[in-house]
């Protein structure tokens, strides 16, 4: 799933090649995507885009008072081409959700410019809405605040885990308490932070606390700029970007998450992992837990 670096990084590609441009069509392809319907979706189109911003995960492009709002989940993938087909797209035919058309610019090189969403597997979690306010989007109204934001202090973060009785895994997911920290950068946060992904968040104390806030943002800060220059190299000859491949790619920075069974490069210790019913997370036990493995209850319950 892209995260907060993912969508950062997609965020300012797309500002550079929208910003300024009309609208021209906007295809709906999976009626399950579309979260709203007033306004309408075509309302988008003869408007031109004024800017491309983000909410934690949520992508939001606005056209002269709209805002289409994007959230790609876990399989959702979003695809720049500077040619797009002609033939207009089919309903029921493969993963193609949604498609924006953008219209002729003088001087552009990109005469059938745009973007698709789509989104393979069974489980249907992209959403896409076109709103007034991005507020209107429960997901954006509920969000914390934004890590990388100026205005995200040490004393603002610390604030956040007073009195929080929850695991710091949990915490740092939550987007209602930090937005756009997801499965996989709350592992490498944890990392280098050598907390253990179950430690009680209200129990940190000042200093582990401070150590948590800059392992935060130099993780997130580091993602950032891999994730830019890789969507700056992406798009080639051909001129096609593809969000999943930021996703994708994002491993080859990461130090625990995904390389569960893998030498630790701080320590040499293997990485362990723990299963939940939908996810899972990875660890050093040398850097995190004083070397002890956490309990995973559902390779215990397979060994019974």
């Amino acid at each position: 799933m892209p995260e907060l670096p993912e969508v950062e990084a997609l965020t300012v590609f797309l500002g550079g090649r929208l910003a300024g441009r009309r609208i021209e069509r906007v295809q709906p392809v999976a009626v399950s995507v579309l979260k709203t319907y007033d306004p309408p979706f075509t309302a988008l189109e003869g408007r031109t885009v004024t800017a491309v911003t983000r909410h934690g995960k949520f992508l939001d492009v606005e056209a002269d008072g709209l805002r289409l709002v994007v959230h790609l989940a876990r399989a959702g993938r979003l695809h720049w081409r500077r040619t797009l087909p002609d033939t207009p797209p089919r309903p029921g035919k493969g993963p193609l959700a949604l498609r924006v058309r953008l219209a002729p610019a003088d001087g552009a090189a990109d005469t059938g410019a745009g973007f698709d969403l789509t989104e393979a597997g069974t489980h249907k979690r992209l959403a896409v809405y076109c709103v007034r306010d991005p507020a209107e989007v429960p997901g954006i109204a509920r969000l914390g605040p934004d890590p990388l934001d100026e205005a995200f202090t040490a004393e603002v973060f610390a604030g956040l885990l007073c009195g929080e009785r929850r695991r710091i895994k949990g915490v740092l997911r939550d987007q209602s308490v930090i937005a756009g920290i997801g499965n996989a950068y709350s592992d490498e946060i944890l990392h280098a932070a050598r907390m253990s992904p179950y430690q009680l968040a209200a129990n940190l104390g000042e200093e582990r606390t401070a150590g948590l806030y800059a392992a935060l943002r130099e993780t997130l800060g580091g993602a950032v700029e891999r994730a830019r220059a890789l969507g700056e190299g992406a798009e080639g000859a051909e001129g096609k970007l593809e969000a999943g491949r930021l996703a994708a790619e994002k491993r080859s920075g990461m130090r625990v998450h995904g390389r569960s069974g893998q030498p630790c490069p701080v320590c040499g210790d293997t990485v362990r992992e723990v299963s939940f019913a939908d996810s899972s997370l990875q660890y050093c036990p040398t850097c995190q837990t004083g070397g002890k493995p956490l309990a995973d209850r559902r390779m215990s319950r397979l060994l019974k």
